[in-house]
């Protein structure tokens, strides 16, 4: 009963806690905040200077007193500290008019992480000020966020390809049958161009200048119209700054390594499907949710290389976070696909 007194009162959050980008979805309201998942911090301290969108701005830009870094890696935090001032950051920001009652907060994780990784979300939600945790997979938030019946007795295959991980599902009756989570994602992708560039043109990039280029050129599949673009950056060899053009085939070629990564888990986990759900999946197909299924051809080459239909969620970047917030309207649901949090 005091619970739901509490309740009435409170602003339940669900949190796609991204090592790219955080989204915050508020009950009633939806999707509140997105925000890069990076911090400034006073270098050699804790000290917070800023937080999301001010503090990736200073990315590769900022003097040698501040540091702005991503306090999480491949889809798990790299540092508590920082990532439990984020989690504040973004809590009393969508939460600030009811500030005197603690939310319940859902979080989706990678399907993939420990226990010791999954105390440590756990702890950083508590100490940012939640009154309840839940922790869901992300690839169970990501199904449920695109509207795959995840209750039938019936295969639901989604592929998230967020910032840190890649998470591959085959859902049915509020489970994960079986379910893969690879630390290749979008920024695996952007490594790649920086890499590709030093190697083809002795040529400095940074982690903002690849990702701007993915999203502008990269591609899975050769498309009917290749394109080119200038790319600037700093000169190997005569440390100096250097302009030089490159084309999307370039591109497309330099991410061939981490697509191939994702393209081998999906066919894994297609193997280690039960025959009886295979037989599903070729009517319903694939769907793709996530950052990276916006790489142009991506689809087509997924299909092509398992023979199914694949389908692009209609908001690929916002599945995660809108499946949390389904949950906070369903708590019986919630019991099902949950995980055990922390009650406070």
């Amino acid at each position: 009963m005091i619970s739901k007194i509490i309740g009435a009162f409170s602003s339940d959050i669900g949190i796609d806690l991204g090592t790219a980008n955080t989204l915050v979805y508020v009950r009633d309201q939806g999707i509140v905040l997105r925000e890069p998942s990076v911090v400034a911090v006073k270098s050699g301290t804790s000290l917070v200077l800023a937080v999301g969108d001010d503090a990736k701005r200073m990315l590769g830009r900022t003097p040698g007193n501040i540091v702005a870094i991503r306090p999480l890696r491949d889809g798990v935090i790299a540092d508590y500290e920082v990532t439990e001032a984020m989690l504040r950051h973004f809590i009393r920001k969508v939460h600030n008019r009811k500030g005197w009652i603690r939310p319940r907060i859902v979080i989706a994780v990678p399907s993939g992480i420990t226990e010791l990784e999954k105390r440590a979300v756990n702890e950083s939600a508590a100490a940012a000020g939640a009154r309840e945790v839940h922790l869901i997979e992300e690839p169970m938030a990501a199904a449920i966020g695109v509207g795959l019946p995840v209750q039938e007795a019936a295969a639901n295959m989604i592929v998230d390809i967020g910032g840190g991980t890649t998470e591959i599902a085959i859902i049915s009756l509020y489970g994960l049958v079986y379910s893969r989570s690879v630390r290749v994602a979008g920024d695996e992708f952007d490594e790649s161009i920086v890499q590709f560039m030093r190697r083809a043109y002795n040529l400095m990039i940074g982690e903002r200048t690849a990702e701007e280029i993915k999203i502008r050129m990269g591609s899975a599949y050769p498309q009917e119209k290749e394109t080119s673009v200038e790319v600037k950056g700093r000169d190997l060899v005569a440390g100096l700054p250097k302009t030089i053009k490159v084309t999307s085939s370039e591109i497309r070629e330099a991410l061939l390594e981490p697509i191939n990564v994702i393209i081998e888990s999906i066919r894994i986990t297609l193997e280690r499907c039960p025959p009886e759900l295979s037989a599903d999946l070729v009517d319903r197909g694939i769907m793709l949710a996530g950052g990276g299924a916006l790489l142009k051809g991506f689809d087509q080459l997924i299909s092509e290389e398992t023979g199914l239909p694949v389908h692009v969620a209609e908001d690929p970047l916002s599945a995660v976070a809108e499946g949390t917030g389904r949950l906070l309207d369903e708590l019986d649901f919630l019991k099902k696909v949950s995980q055990p949090g922390r009650t406070s």
